[in-house]
């Protein structure tokens, strides 16, 4: 079997999770992107091409080798990859639910027609002046941002024109969005569809850093709450085929969608929830998109818990703890996954970029997990100077 693998930069989730399962289900894997040098030493095929532009996927898979599978893990080219699969009669996502997925302003709108849920929302061209009806607080984000960047809550009128104004000096010719603020608990539900119906595998409580932005500082398992609603939302999308990682607030009016990414949940929560299934996560993803029946996972027990190690100073990285990975026995498995390395330099951005290394973890209960995760980072800390 031909697995077509369409890429940016490189990613954990590509090389530690979705390359070994592709082989393990026996694909001869070929990458395209179009940064080829990246990608040298992941033992795989790899094309130049343009993965942002669907016509020449179509055009580099057409004159190589026939296609089983076409698939990508990145938030970026959804809809590109899913066009190029539909162009050879392959299993994928319906392009359309992958650019109202991405798009922001548009997931609004899709919501809002179905009858979903509503959430005040406006649309910002590179142009136009920010909305003089919007309710306060609100939040400022990139119509298609990614991992928290640019995205701030602002309280009146002159935090809105000031954010604005600063984000189109970073971000030119972007469109914005302003909406209300969502105020209440964060969640996320994690689910795998092969096309006909949907398996919700599990979700996260969100545990958020200090306002006005939104780093998310760490994930703990638990069952979704407003799960009928999440589905409900997910189909008005049209979503229901391979992984989505969908964020929603539980408001006092009642389950909002915050953002829907039509790929598996990142930041290695990925490997988190692989472990906590006990399930070899990447290939079920990977057998959806070769026509086949994913299976459902078996039921998770215990505690699981992903705490991002996030900067708190700008500096020079001096010493951080290496690699770990679980002892044979320990009651409370841990992973300790490096970001940085010694003598980096960290500029804080307030976003996920700023995060130093994550600590995976999983036990049978939470204060367990709790005092577990605790002490590792006491006894293995990171140094910025």
């Amino acid at each position: 079997m031909r697995l077509y693998l369409t890429a940016l930069k490189p990613t954990d989730s590509v090389s530690d999770g979705f390359l070994p399962a592709a082989r393990a289900l026996g694909c001869e894997v070929t990458i395209l992107t179009d940064r080829p040098e990246r990608y040298r030493d992941s033992g795989a095929e790899v094309l130049r091409c343009d993965v942002r532009d669907a016509r020449a996927v179509i055009d580099t898979v057409a004159h190589h080798r026939v296609p089983d599978a076409i698939f990508s893990n990145s938030d970026h080219i959804q809809a590109e990859t899913a066009l190029a699969a539909a162009y050879f009669g392959l299993p994928g996502k319906d392009w359309r639910a992958c650019v109202d997925t991405k798009n922001k302003a548009l997931t609004r709108r899709r919501l809002a027609a179905a009858g979903v849920e509503t959430v005040r929302s406006a649309r910002l061209a590179p142009a136009d002046p920010p909305p003089a009806d919007m309710p306060f607080p609100a939040v400022v984000k990139p119509r298609e941002g990614v991992a928290s960047e640019d995205v701030v809550l602002v309280r009146d009128a002159g935090e809105l024109a000031k954010a604005v104004a600063a984000i189109r000096d970073r971000r030119p010719g972007e469109t914005l969005v302003v909406e209300e603020y969502l105020d209440g608990p964060l969640h996320t539900m994690e689910t795998l569809g092969d096309g006909e119906r949907i398996r919700v595998l599990g979700g996260f409580r969100t545990t958020l850093g200090p306002l006005p932005h939104f780093v998310e500082e760490r994930l703990d398992w638990e069952p979704p709450p407003g799960r009928d609603h999440v589905l409900r939302a997910l189909e008005a999308l049209r979503v229901g085929f391979g992984a989505c990682h969908t964020e929603y607030v539980m408001t006092p009016a009642g389950p909002r969608i915050v953002e829907v990414n039509y790929r598996v949940i990142g930041d290695h929560c990925d490997f988190l929830l692989a472990s906590m299934l006990d399930a070899p996560l990447f290939e079920l993803v990977l057998k959806a998109h070769l026509g086949a029946e994913p299976g459902l996972p078996g039921r998770a027990e215990g505690h699981a818990t992903a705490l991002s190690l996030v900067a708190d100073r700008p500096g020079t990285v001096v010493s951080s703890p290496g690699t770990v990975v679980p002892a044979p026995g320990d009651p409370v498995r841990i992973w300790h996954r490096p970001l940085r390395a010694v003598g980096d330099r960290i500029d804080l951005s307030n976003t996920n970029r700023d995060y130093m290394g994550i600590v995976r973890a999983i036990g049978p209960d939470r204060a367990r997990v709790d005092a577990a995760v605790a002490a590792f980072t006491a006894e293995n800390p990171w140094v910025i100077a």
